[in-house]
């Protein structure tokens, strides 16, 4: 049986037994009881959102509106006028008036993921807006307020973008009035088997995995983080054939890595065996007999292993026949 802990924010789950990840939710309720703003940093696919998601979760703005955007899924003008809205006849196409994020956000909140890649002329703007400035809609004439909760993250070192130029010092400080860090999954190992579990509970329910790709699944890095292990996840769902996933389910890089990761941990026992089999034969003076009884092992076993590993001793002064 694998125990973790399954919360619920926003219609996405937080599922980890790590002592970590219950710190860092922990230290998003304390912050959803405020108004500032927040920066999340992690690496790609270790859960930024869910920790946003927390956030407005938590907060007082929970009843209104969430909405969020990723800054990298659309061009630069595209996204201009998704944040802050356009009027008819603004640019071809716009047929009808349209709000922005931001107004659709208000008295909620609004989450920036990849913020790190936000155009210069747009982090003016939002710059602006989180200094409490009113907005034009592109094509509008009449200025908009709101008042929102903004939550941003980024995979990126932000402050060191700011520090080589690459980003507004000023926006990444009023960005970044707290900064929460979401550890990767190679730094919680507690999590994973939670996380496989519950990726395969809903995918594929009444399926569980063996002891053996467990194993693996503990071993591994997960360079791609939770969004890495759920694809693995997904895709060895849909090759078991019964209802257990086994190590053939897995994609062969895994399986690969897994008999390297054996072939060296064999290598280990092995050399380290041969040192405490050298040892006891140097101090029984080579007497075979009882450097096997010494060893908790038989005197064939002894001969084969001796044998096996080559083991040759010229101090030895006697060998029982």
């Amino acid at each position: 049986m694998v125990y973790y802990e399954r919360r619920e924010y926003l219609d996405a789950q937080a599922v980890f037994a790590s002592e970590r990840m219950q710190t860092l939710l922990r230290e998003a309720e304390q912050v959803a009881a405020s108004d500032a703003t927040v920066l999340i940093t992690g690496e790609s696919g270790s859960g930024k959102e869910i920790v946003a998601r927390a956030i407005h979760h938590h907060s007082v703005r929970r009843p209104k509106s969430w909405v969020d955007i990723n800054c990298t899924a659309l061009p630069e003008h595209l996204l201009e006028s998704e944040l802050f809205g356009y009027e008819r006849g603004a640019f071809s196409g716009a047929d009808t008036a349209k709000p922005g994020l931001f107004e659709l956000a208000n008295h909620g909140t609004l989450f920036l993921d990849e913020i790190g890649d936000l155009d210069p002329r747009l982090q003016v703007k939002l710059l602006r807006i989180l200094d409490g400035a009113a907005f034009y809609r592109l094509g509008g004439v009449r200025k908009v307020n709101v008042d929102v909760r903004l939550v941003t993250a980024t995979n990126q070192d932000l402050r060191g973008a700011a520090e080589a130029g690459k980003f507004r010092f000023d926006l990444y400080h009023r960005l970044s009035q707290v900064c929460l860090s979401v550890p990767p999954l190679r730094e919680r190992p507690e999590d994973v088997i939670p996380l496989a579990v519950h990726f395969l509970e809903q995918r594929k329910p009444g399926t569980r995995l063996s002891r053996e790709v467990m194993d693996v699944f503990a071993a591994h890095s997960w360079p791609g983080n939770v969004r890495e292990l759920r694809n693995v996840v997904i895709r060895a769902s849909v090759f078991a054939q019964h209802q257990e996933i086994t190590l053939e389910n897995l994609p062969e890089e895994l399986r690969h890595r897994n008999f390297q990761t054996n072939l060296v941990r064999l290598s280990v026992i092995g050399e380290a065996e041969r040192t405490a089999i050298t040892q006891v034969l140097l101090e029984t003076g080579g007497h075979q007999v009882q450097a096997a009884q010494k060893l908790g092992i038989s005197r064939r076993t002894l001969q084969r292993k001796i044998k096996s590993y080559g083991i040759q001793l010229q101090r030895a002064v006697s060998v029982a026949v």
